[in-house]
This record gives structure tokens, C-alpha cells and sequence, in this order.
């Protein structure tokens, strides 16, 4: 079928979203409707925002939709009103009805942001890096009503930096996917290309992520905070508590040259204690290893470079 015949509804929400839709747009496919969450209120002042893929939708032509749920009968009628040849998601944020699923032609292919059956859910990619995976990907599928349990289409890997953060991989992966979801659609719609069941004995389960999640101690490994810190920055953010006070840590490093950064008296302090303070170089003690802090919030404060605010730190004095 020529791309310009092909009916597709669109259905994402965020950056992710956004580079999808964007490709198929650019590839000349026919988007008939972009359905993405409602508007939502961001910042301090809680100002009305409207989701990346809605922006991009309305720039180019594309009629939006945005259902509070796909679970309504006026929901369904109107996705059915376009008869639509094929939908695409891509981190919409909800599970799909059966009823949804069944009035494409071809059915739903999905864009998931992991090499499936590992991390299904809300959050493969902080959880990827949380947990230090040096490789991720995403998987295109055939979706059915489960989360994340459909036909593998296709797949790509995409190799994760040690330090990098979610949004810089997120992006990266977003790329991946816009790169290859036109000839994936092509090949699916001329029956080019078989979809394969996934070993649900190898799933793992990626749940959203908790705000309590960002909380991490001194006494931890030191690649095992630089994890946290770099799969939470965006939000809610890696930190420490002491008493009532939170500090937070934004940006870090694990720090490998420790015999030549850190002085030989300080090489068994306590964890959370500080043991070079100078310049850019704000280094902490860990339960195993040191971490350099690059990034910071201090209680009550704004986010901090450590080259602006090293100076305030006492080496071989508790970091908070």
C-alpha cells in the first residue's frame, strides 16, 4: 500500500512521542489523528501545557485528540469514525483497550523503549540506567491488551554511555526508533516481515517511578548513587537526607583516580564524608568507592555547579 493511502492514527505524548509522529509525518505517511493527555499544568505557577505530540500534530495539519480514557464509547466511536488502516504509539501513557486495539486493519505497532521482554512498564529507560545496563533498545510491537506482552516486530540497540542521564538517552533512543519505525510500517502492512512471540520467563516489570525512589545514602556503592543520580535527575531527583534537610545531588561522577585525587589521611572517612573540596572537584566518600558531585541542590537553595560552590564544603566534615 502507497504511504499516502495509508490511514494511521497516532497515539503518544511526550518528546519520545513527538519524534515518532514527526518521522512518519516527514516519511509521507498519511496521520489521520493524533491522540495524546490532556493538557497538563507545569512549573511553580501551574501553567495549562500542551504535550510535545500535540504541538507537533497541530504545526503540521494534524487533527489532536485528547481523551481523559479510551475506555468510553464516545472515545471509541470517534477513533472508529477514521476508519483508520493502522495505529502507531509510542509512550501514550495508557494501556489500550481490546476494542481500541481491534479496528485498525493492521492492527497497532508500538515503540517501546527497551529490548523486550526485559523492562515492560512505565519506566524501562530510568530503570536501564538505574540499574547500570550497558545496552538498551527499542522493540517494535505488535500490541494485544497486556502491558507490554505483545509480538516482537523488530528491535534496535542502542548502547548506554556510564554517564549518561535519562533525557540524553531517552532522546537518543527516540532517534533510534524514528529512524526505522517507516520501514518497519512498510514492511508489516506488505506482509514483509513476521512478528515473534516474546519468553515471558525472561520479563521484567519497569513500574512507574516513586518520588521516595530519588533517596539514596552516603553508605551505598559509589556506581550504585551515580546510577540513581543520573536515571532520577529530570525527576524527582537523587538525594540525601539528613534530619529534615535535602540535599540533592543533579550531576556525578564515579571517581576511578582516587589514589591520586584524594589524600592518603582521608582514604578511610566515614561515608557522606567530604575528602577533596577544591575548584570542580567536589568529592564524597562512599560505602565503596567516591563519587564526584558535579551538580547540586543544597536545602532551600538553587541547583549549583560544584565549580561555584566547592569552596563551602570542609573537607573531612559530613557533606550535609
Amino acid at each position: 500500500m502507497d504511504r499516502r493511502d495509508l490511514k494511521i492514527i497516532f497515539m503518544g505524548t511526550p518528546d519520545f512521542a513527538g519524534t515518532n509522529l514527526k518521522a512518519l509525518i516527514d516519511a509521507g505517511f498519511k496521520v489521520v489523528l493524533a491522540v495524546c493527555q490532556p493538557d497538563k499544568p507545569v512549573g511553580r505557577k501551574h501553567i495549562l501545557t500542551a504535550p510535545p505530540v500535540k504541538v507537533l500534530a497541530l504545526e503540521n495539519g494534524v487533527e489532536v485528540y485528547q481523551p481523559d480514557s479510551l475506555r468510553t464509547e464516545e472515545a471509541l466511536s470517534r477513533l472508529a469514525s477514521y476508519t483508520p488502516d493502522l495505529i502507531v504509539t509510542a509512550a501514550y501513557g495508557k494501556i489500550l483497550p481490546q476494542a481500541v486495539l481491534d479496528l485498525p486493519v493492521y492492527g497497532c505497532i508500538n515503540c517501546h523503549g527497551s529490548l523486550l521482554p526485559a523492562r515492560r512498564g512505565a519506566s524501562p529507560v530510568q530503570r536501564a540506567i538505574m540499574e547500570g545496563d550497558a545496552v538498551t533498545g527499542v522493540t517494535f510491537m505488535k500490541m494485544d491488551a497486556g502491558m507490554d506482552t505483545g509480538d516482537m516486530i523488530d528491535r534496535v540497540e542502542v548502547a548506554i554511555d556510564p554517564n549518561e542521564h535519562t533525557e540524553s538517552l531517552m532522546n537518543r533512543l527516540a532517534g533510534a526508533s524514528a529512524d526505522k519505525l517507516p520501514e518497519i510500517i512498510d514492511k508489516w502492512v506488505n506482509g514483509d516481515i513476521a512478528a515473534e512471540k516474546q519468553d515471558d520467563t525472561k520479563a521484567t516489570s519497569c513500574p512507574p517511578i516513586r518520588p521516595e525512589e530519588g533517596e539514596f545514602s552516603w553508605s551505598e556503592d559509589a556506581l550504585a548513587i551515580h546510577n540513581r543520580v543520573r536515571a532520577l535527575s529530570a525527576w524527582p531527583g537523587a538525594y540525601v537526607m539528613k534530619d529534615d534537610k535535602k540535599l540533592k545531588v543533579l550531576d556525578s561522577e564515579v571517581v576511578d583516580d582516587a589514589d591520586q585525587m584524594i589524600p592518603g589521611e582521608l582514604m578511610s572517612s566515614a561515608p557522606g564524608t567530604v575528602v577533596r573540596a577544591k575548584g570542580e572537584n567536589l568529592i564524597v566518600k562512599c560505602g565503596n568507592g567516591y563519587i564526584k558531585v558535579k551538580e547540586l541542590q543544597q536545602p532551600g537553595g538553587k541547583r549549583l555547579s560544584a565549580r561555584d560552590c566547592a569552596h563551602n564544603f570542609a573537607v573531612g566534615s559530613p557533606v550535609i
